[in-house]
């Protein structure tokens, strides 16, 4: 499975484009794989401040539920409210139009390279 070089990720399955102090985050291939059709996405909201590791919202499956963590410490800029909308962008390009929320970073939390990451899942 191809892991964007160019992204962080965590072991709980997100990554993280970091740029300039704020960062895009979203849900992997492999945990959209994993998760099945996504058809309900719960974010947190616009300006609030979330802890590196917390729990910071919900993505459900015609499978399971799940929770999903933050990668960074810092307060929420933007949601993808697309996503929210039509949740099926988060399986069909989890890495693009399907990312879930922007965060201004005041912290990282343990992130891994693509490379570990890469080790992780295989």
């Amino acid at each position: 499975m191809s892991v964007p070089a160019n992204l962080n990720f965590t072991a709980e399955h997100e990554w993280l484009d970091k740029t300039a102090g704020t960062a895009t985050v979203g849900i992997t291939l492999y945990a959209a794989d994993a998760l099945g059709d996504v058809v309900f996405v719960k974010l947190p909201d616009v300006g609030s401040l979330i802890a590196a590791g917390a729990v910071c919202g919900e993505l459900e499956s015609t499978k399971s539920l799940s929770d999903l963590y933050a990668p960074a410490a810092g307060k929420i800029t933007e949601i993808n409210q697309a996503a929210i909308d039509n949740p099926a962008l988060i399986n069909l390009d989890p890495y693009g139009s399907g990312w879930l929320f922007k965060i201004e970073i005041e912290a990282v939390g343990d992130l891994l390279t693509a490379a570990q990451y890469q080790t992780l899942i295989a």
